[in-house]
């Protein structure tokens, strides 16, 4: 099968703002007329399956192996069935996904509106529908309550294109199978990045251990401080302010706009503002992995300060070891490694403090070795990140390319023929 544009001739105007122009011979209808909401509460777990939904669709929960909120029990959970439409109908703006098929039988949360398609509607379009609107968060701007929650009357009252029964199938069946390939090249790029990191852990630690020129603990080489607790971020405010968001996957941070904006209506003492050299950890944060984190702060020209989930690090010695190596040193496996022996977990850590980064033993070559083993290193991460950086672009061009195809096909604007 394929999707060729129809001529603007076969369109007309289908009155929904956020679907635009649908075939002649397609009828808008309200959705209560191409599904009903059911709910059948299970008032005793029998070791059905569970059921979430997810980015990655309506899935069947590991009960052995939980991630995530477990309840202490599935009672009162609701039954669902093979062929129904889940849907979160309530935090939709911070929901990821509000919107899957349900394919298998199990029990899932009552907090989920289930839907049972009528004999006019297929599952496979109306799935897509919905998932195009929620690419947008089109009824995010319908819901007007402070939960940004939708009612199943609400929901009922939507007008939905009802395409003939034949063609919903057809363009079902034609985003299956699109979708699954598209689907399956983001996958592989994945995991290609993930090699690629784990790649780029082996050369650093290539690079930068293994030498024992220079021993010195971390708190003989510079002073630590814990940063301030902000709450009021402005767009428009008076000083940039690095925090655990501007983190992400970076090394050394000195543009501006790659900071937040707070207002303040005190002076902040001078050993709160970043100067260039300062490294920031990641000192507690509710996601495990990111606690120990490190960043550089580099050319800053501006008054920076940073958040109390944070500790920076000012080298006060850089005549015995670079605050670029020390950068790369907090990157190894060793150092997390050494944060983990004073962790009470032996797989994460959970909370960063002083104590423990003072008591990092850093192993060094010369001060002018290390500087060309940061020039050698620099090259070889540099090579790595460019076919990231292209694998990251590949995933968001398809991402954009899958969405864009989805509406474009379910709104009827692509005509799917064999």
């Amino acid at each position: 099968m394929k999707a060729i544009m129809r001529d603007k001739s076969e369109l007309k105007d289908s009155g929904i703002e956020w679907m635009g122009e649908i075939p002649q011979s397609w009828n808008i209808i309200a959705n209560k007329y191409v599904m009903h909401k059911e709910k059948s509460l299970c008032a005793k777990w029998n070791d059905e399956d569970v059921l979430s939904l997810t980015m990655n669709g309506v899935i069947v929960r590991d009960l052995i192996n939980p991630t995530g909120k477990m309840p202490t029990t599935f009672d009162g959970y609701q039954y669902v069935k093979k062929g129904d439409l889940l849907m979160c109908l309530f935090d939709i703006d911070v929901t990821p996904r509000c919107v899957g098929r349900v394919l298998n039988n199990g029990v899932t949360s009552p907090a989920y509106s289930n839907f049972k398609m009528h004999d006019n509607a297929k599952l496979g379009y109306y799935y897509y529908y919905y998932l195009m609107m929620d690419h947008t968060k089109e009824l995010l701007h319908l819901a007007k309550n402070l939960r940004h929650s939708f009612t199943e009357e609400q929901l009922g009252v939507l007008k939905v294109p009802l395409p003939p029964i034949n063609e919903q199938q057809r363009i079902a069946h034609y985003l299956d199978d699109r979708c699954s390939k598209i689907d399956t090249i983001i996958a592989e790029a994945k995991a290609s990045i993930e090699e690629y990191k784990e790649l780029k852990q082996a050369v650093i630690d290539k690079y930068i251990l293994g030498y024992n020129d220079i021993h010195i603990k971390l708190n003989h080489l510079g002073s630590l401080k814990n940063g301030l607790n902000f709450t009021h971020f402005e767009e428009n405010g008076n000083i940039k302010f690095l925090g655990v968001g501007c983190f992400k996957d970076n090394t050394i941070l000195s543009k501006e706009d790659s900071f937040e904006n707070i207002h303040i209506d005190f002076e902040i003492d001078d050993e709160y503002l970043l100067i260039n050299g300062d490294i920031i950890f990641v000192r507690s944060n509710g996601s495990k992995d990111l606690v120990g984190r490190s960043i550089m702060v580099d050319n800053i020209t501006f008054p920076l300060t940073y958040s109390g989930f944070c500790i920076r690090f000012r080298n006060q010695h850089t005549e015995i070891v670079d605050s670029k190596f020390l950068l790369y040193y907090f990157r190894t496996s060793y150092f997390k490694e050494s944060l983990l022996k004073h962790s009470n977990d032996s797989t994460n850590i959970n909370n960063l403090n002083q104590g423990m980064l003072n008591a990092i033993r850093i192993s060094a070559p010369i001060k002018n070795e290390q500087l060309m083993v940061i020039e050698k290193l620099e090259k070889k991460l540099c090579t790595m990140e460019d076919v990231i950086s292209e694998k990251q672009s590949l995933i968001e061009d398809l991402e954009a390319y899958k969405k864009s195809l989805i509406y474009e096909v379910v709104t009827g604007k692509r005509k799917v023929v064999a």
